[in-house]
């Protein structure tokens, strides 16, 4: 499972973030995002709980819509402080049909000055990585790249080469064109923290966008952030947000009543509750809290367990189910906090 991947880092640095400083650094990478994507705050949340609770997102979206923008605005919040010119701070790897696993994770390279071979490195080697399309090539693919999203290295000739600790997929999908694509079967979407379905933007923030099209955008005085602030303030979060009892036996009562319906072929992953509570803490400092609510629940849950959840033919919708399986362990939540 890709969680709180925190690599090494200096004790002192991580002991000096309190929470009042992890929503500064937050704030700061919230402020790349929205000065270049309008219109989509509440994906934004989304994307900024994944990154700071050790996730990835699955996007599903129509074209056109801005996710190589966001993806883009996120890569630019990280300051250029990589370790060798090999690692970038955000690439874009287009999948098609014909790409091979060994253009997205690297390749052995025979070298006639030392007579020997030598790995190279992959565009998954970056701190933030879009994968546009990800339905759209091979399943082998596909699990070289979720075997990346799980143990956060790849493997090249029975070698292990681990990836940066900040590594971060924001994987996107077509949501109507189905044709020549390799669907991501529910034990791969599992690896996902998130699904995001994307909807047009509201009219406003569509006539925002063309009114600002081809104006120079200022960020001159915004404060790019360390890799090591996100590190450190990934540590923060996960020592400082309380997580109760009750939240955890909420969760797991949630996802029990989800396999329990009848409705339901396939429930959701103790993975996902895993998954689910830095994903919970995280929104909390967001909200300007040291604790789990119930509110943080019941606005992650759709996003956290919606793709995990495989229906009986003909039985119904996931969101009924969902809405169904929520409401007795939110109310018993509610009750518990009282």
């Amino acid at each position: 499972m890709n969680n709180l991947n925190l690599g090494e880092q200096p004790k002192d640095e991580m002991s000096r973030m309190d929470l009042a400083q992890v929503g500064h650094v937050v704030d700061r990478v919230r402020a790349f995002m929205t000065r270049d994507v309008m219109g989509r705050d509440d994906v934004i949340e989304l994307i900024l709980v994944a990154l700071f609770g050790g996730g990835h997102v699955l996007l599903e979206d129509y074209p056109g819509s801005g996710k190589t923008t966001l993806a883009k605005a996120l890569g630019s919040a990280l300051k250029p402080d990589l370790p060798d010119a090999d690692l970038a701070a955000f690439r874009r790897i287009q999948f098609t049909p014909d790409l091979l696993p060994s253009d997205v994770t690297g390749v052995m390279v025979f070298d006639p000055q030392t007579n020997d071979f030598h790995f190279r490195r992959g565009p998954i080697f970056a701190q933030i990585v879009l994968v546009d399309e990800i339905n759209r090539t091979s399943p082998k693919v596909q699990s070289a790249l979720l075997e990346s999203m799980g143990e956060g290295q790849v493997t090249i000739d029975n070698v292990s080469y681990q990836l940066d600790d900040l590594f971060f997929v924001i994987a996107t999908q077509n949501p109507l064109d189905s044709v020549g694509t390799y669907p991501l079967p529910v034990a791969q979407l599992d690896r996902f923290l998130f699904k995001i379905s994307m909807k047009h933007v509201s009219r406003d923030a569509e006539l925002d966008v063309l009114d600002t099209w081809g104006t120079p955008n200022q960020k001159s005085h915004l404060d790019p952030v360390s890799k090591q602030s996100i590190l450190s303030a990934r540590q923060a979060i996960h020592q400082s947000v309380h997580v109760a009892k009750e939240v955890k036996e909420c969760l797991v009562d949630l996802a029990r009543t989800i396999r329990d319906d009848t409705r339901t072929a396939q429930g959701v992953s103790t993975r996902s509750l895993v998954q689910a509570i830095p994903a919970l803490q995280t929104l909390a400092v967001i909200r300007g809290r040291d604790y789990i609510a119930p509110s943080d629940i019941e606005r992650l849950s759709p996003h956290l367990f919606h793709h995990r959840i495989s229906v009986v033919p003909g039985a119904g919708q996931v969101d009924d189910i969902l809405a169904d399986a929520i409401k007795a362990p939110i109310d018993a939540l509610n009750r518990s906090t009282i």
